[in-house]
């Protein structure tokens, strides 16, 4: 008799799980860094940290649209390389956050980047977003003035 009870329970947990996912396709327009510092470690090769402010162009998780975020990353460049890590506050337009941890690649030319991509994973939520879990990718365009565009997709899921 508990064996017909327990596959009822775990069918109806994953309806319920099932329910809480979806995918992520979302675009950011980032300006040039606030804050941005480096420390040249011999020529052509630095380490650095910056800030940038980023305007959500499209997008939302789990029905509530996407706002803004900040990201602060650390990058090691080498020639016209870099790569680095970092991480992505976004803000909700409830006022929810979901902070994220990426790694990102991209080609520079007279230090500003060309292309990019980066692998993002959420770390936690407040709110509605408590518990998310989520991932994708990033691919990123930069412009002269040191501002960049960036494309998103993945996944996500949130706990009911």
């Amino acid at each position: 008799m508990r064996k017909p009870v327990l596959v009822a329970v775990l069918v109806g947990l994953c309806a319920t799980v099932a329910l809480a996912q979806g995918k992520v396709a979302n675009g950011w327009a980032c300006g040039k860094p606030a804050i941005a510092n480096s420390i040249e470690i011999e020529p052509n090769h630095a380490y650095a940290i910056d800030q940038i402010k980023c305007t959500s162009t499209k997008g939302e998780i789990g029905g509530v649209r996407e706002q803004e975020g900040t990201g602060t990353e650390f990058a090691e460049v080498t020639g016209n390389k870099t790569s680095g890590h970092g991480i992505f506050v976004e803000t909700m337009a409830n006022g929810d956050k979901i902070h994220f941890n990426y790694q990102t690649t991209a080609s520079l030319k007279d230090g500003h980047m060309q292309s990019g991509s980066d692998k993002w994973q959420a770390t936690r939520g407040t709110g509605k977003f408590k518990g998310i879990k989520a991932s994708g990718t990033c691919t990123g365009t930069g412009a002269a003035d040191g501002s960049t565009n960036w494309t998103c997709t993945g996944t996500y899921s949130l706990p009911k």
